[in-house]
């Protein structure tokens, strides 16, 4: 019963430490940038009151999303730093309770925050980004023209089945044409039956046409027939404008439609590298929280944690290296000198084998 009382302290004591965290951190995020660039807005394009609120609102959970691993570990240092320095750590070990048993909650309070970011990351900070980006370009700069794309992709699908699928290596607004244009169409097992390639395809009397390409009938029995032409109907009826409506910025697709995405790109032998990197930092980047948390407990209860200001200087400072790891991990993984997969794990293979180094030297 002792046991379970002292949990729920020091989880509350790091709880509460932690909500601190993401108040402080998001106040100097929003004070450095979002605040900024609010000020930029209204004076480059003079957006209204009710942009300036959406662009806030919105520009949240992505900041928000980022504060989650400094707060973890600021949470960590302070509430340890003070039980120490309270000798309320020396009580417990009078006890006969153990340093893991100690660090017990906190480490579990990093697991869960982990996989509630990973949680927000999927299915809030896509959908604020798209909402931000909308205001801003449709909203506050006042474009209503069209902008040129690159990778652009139109999917039909029918009862959870994709049926066509087109991609185009760029969107030329100025001109309404697609360039280097890829279909392909599928049968109900998934298997790509027809494929068209053009050139080009322009948007002329509502409908897309094909320029100088080539169509492929693929049978049963994996055999190809082809045909050249010179012009061909593209069976697309979105207009430009809906097609670039639906494209999204990396930052504004979910894991999920990372994952599509990269594998209808790889079927153009188009580089994914940056895509992939953007897709592995949905999961490495939430992590972050627990391996803080491995950090932050035993250098919490070093002897020189007696002040709530030492607290902020480390936490400072870790947080520093971590995210100049990271950035150059990040680096590496886009320029395919290491599988992205590997490199956004680099930063977290570092701080997990620092907090576990950390945590044995504690426990001894």
């Amino acid at each position: 019963m002792g046991l379970r009382i002292l949990d729920k302290y020091i989880f509350r004591e790091v709880f509460l430490a932690f909500l601190f965290g993401i108040c402080a951190f998001s106040a100097v995020f929003i004070g450095s940038g979002t605040l900024f660039k609010i000020a930029k807005y209204i004076t480059d394009y003079g957006a209204s009151f009710a942009a300036v609120v959406k662009i806030f609102v919105y520009g949240m959970p992505a900041i928000i999303m980022w504060t989650f691993p400094m707060s973890m570990l600021l949470a960590t240092l302070l509430t340890f730093g003070r039980l120490s320095s309270n000798s309320e750590i020396t009580a417990m070990k009078s006890c006969g309770i153990g340093f893991s048993r100690i660090a017990a909650p906190a480490i579990f309070l990093g697991f869960i925050v982990s996989g509630l970011a990973i949680l927000f990351n999927e299915h809030v900070v896509p959908w604020a980004n798209t909402s931000y980006n909308n205001v801003l370009y449709y909203e506050i700069q006042g474009n209503t023209e069209m902008k040129s794309q690159e990778h652009v992709i139109v999917k039909e699908i029918n009862n959870g089945k994709i049926q066509r699928l087109v991609y185009a290596r760029e969107y030329e607004a100025k001109s309404e044409t697609l360039q280097g244009v890829t279909m392909q169409e599928f049968n109900d097992d998934g298997q790509v039956v027809h494929v068209e390639n053009a050139e080009y395809a322009e948007w002329k009397n509502n409908t897309w046409i094909m320029h100088r390409g080539m169509i492929y009938d693929i049978s049963e029995d994996e055999r190809t027939h082809s045909m050249r032409f010179e012009k061909q109907i593209l069976p697309v009826k979105a207009s430009p404008r809906q097609i670039v409506r639906e494209q999204k910025k990396p930052e504004e697709l979910t894991m999920h439609e990372l994952k599509a995405q990269i594998r209808i790109m790889r079927t153009q032998y188009v580089n994914t590298a940056k895509l992939e990197t953007e897709l592995y930092q949905r999961v490495t980047v939430p992590m972050a929280s627990l391996i803080f948390a491995l950090i932050g407990v035993p250098l919490g209860l070093q002897p020189t944690r007696n002040s709530s200001s030492m607290g902020f200087a480390l936490s400072v400072i870790i947080i520093f290296i971590y995210y100049s790891v990271m950035t150059l991990a990040n680096a590496i993984g886009r320029s395919g000198a290491l599988s992205p997969m590997y490199a956004v794990w680099i930063p977290n293979i570092i701080g997990l084998i620092f907090g576990v180094f950390l945590i044995k030297r504690a426990s001894q």
